[in-house]
């Protein structure tokens, strides 16, 4: 677990980039830190590993107050992995992931050994190690940069807005691949962005901070988007916060009807298109067991007849959704949640699907703004880099 305990940064000139920051991050759990430029949000990262010196109060890393470690021992057992991925120009890809497991005297051919061993688990081909840097594309340069971030094996992972120099495709391959590590390896990760949705998809627990280094709210995304602590944490979610709360309703709970004669199939059973006397429409699918009833809605949105086509693994179609269905699962969410007492049925984990989250209204409209919500679990920070005392 990391723990702050009153910490603050302040500069010579009298900057003041984090003040009286209180929290933790819980151990085997993302708790991503996000705000606007100027909030304090790098800067209370790099305090973790001691790149910056907190100026009053504590950082402990698992009751250890990190001041009380030597820096680069310290370094060297915390994971770092930064934008743009940071990547030794000169040396092969399969020397910059050994670079950690060569400072701690680990003989080469394990430490190679250990760099291909991670190179396939965050997807990249084995060819690929030989290669320089400057030879791969942004989202390979970034895989690189989180395997060399894990050669070590540490217990602690920082990831300063690792995938913001990417394409959104990329990025959002990237966001997958790190649940997917993380479902895996349950690293305790502080992640730094100053894009809500990435906060939103990837936190256990998030951290919105304001300008002047102060922690706004912190919060599972699920309470975060449905009870903002304020005006400036509602602005800064945005109008459409709404919409994101649909995300944490599994789409497994929408009612499927039969596959209708008018949907077109092909000798597979994958689906062509909705047939009309001028030819084949467009559709929209999602995966009932994978997906949340977002992804259901934005499907049956993308068919004229506002039906959405459910599949399997394969993309074989298993039954339609209509809008009527849809609307049953979200009145039935409400309901819920309405009522005083019980605890939300709906897990936190629902949000790690391959789309955001968020919860939901009645009958096809996203939920207004006062509707209750569903409870989250433990903590959650963040903080921001950007600026001259970022």
């Amino acid at each position: 677990m990391i723990t702050f305990e009153g910490v603050t940064k302040r500069y010579d000139d009298g900057t003041v980039a984090v003040d009286d920051l209180t929290l933790e991050a819980p151990t085997g759990a993302i708790t991503v830190f996000v705000g606007p430029s100027g909030c304090g949000k790098t800067t209370s990262l790099r305090m973790i590993n001691r790149m910056i010196d907190a100026t009053d109060g504590r950082i402990l890393l698992d009751g250890q107050d990190v001041r009380e470690i030597d820096p680069p021992t310290l370094r060297r057992g915390i994971g770092y992995v930064i934008q743009q991925a940071g990547l030794f120009p000169h040396r092969k890809i399969v020397d910059n992931v050994a670079t950690v497991p060569h400072l701690l005297g680990w003989d080469r051919k394990r430490a190679r050994a250990r760099a291909m061993e991670l190179l396939e688990r965050v997807g990249l081909d084995a060819e690929l190690a030989r290669r320089y840097p400057f030879q791969l594309s942004g989202g390979q340069q970034q895989r690189v940069g989180v395997a060399r971030a894990l050669a070590a094996d540490p217990p602690v992972l920082l990831m300063d807005e690792p995938f913001s120099a990417v394409d959104p495709v990329v990025r959002t391959s990237l966001q997958d691949e790190l649940l997917r590590l993380q479902s895996d390896l349950q690293k305790t990760i502080v992640f730094v962005t100053h894009d809500i949705d990435e906060a939103i998809k990837l936190g256990d627990t998030v951290a919105v901070m304001r300008v002047g280094g102060r922690l706004a709210q912190m919060a599972g995304p699920a309470t975060l988007l449905t009870e903002p602590a304020d005006d400036f944490v509602r602005e800064f979610l945005g109008r459409d916060r709404g919409i994101r709360r649909l995300s944490f309703i599994p789409a497994k709970d929408v009612r499927l009807a039969a596959v209708p004669a008018d949907l077109a199939l092909d000798a597979s059973g994958r689906p062509l298109g909705w047939r009309t006397e001028g030819g084949l429409l467009p559709y929209g699918t999602f995966n009932p067991e994978r997906d949340s009833l977002r992804a259901a809605l934005d499907a049956a949105l993308l068919a004229v007849n506002g039906t959405a086509v459910a599949v399997d693994e394969d993309d074989r179609v298993i039954g339609v959704a209509t809008r009527e269905a849809l609307d049953e699962v979200l009145g039935q969410y409400a309901a819920r949640h309405t009522a005083p007492a019980p605890e939300s049925p709906w897990p936190e984990e629902a949000h790690r699907t391959s789309t955001p989250r968020a919860a939901p209204g009645s009958a096809g409209e996203a939920p207004g703004p006062d509707e209750p919500a569903p409870t989250d679990p433990g903590p959650g920070d963040r903080s921001d880099g950007e600026g001259p005392h970022g």
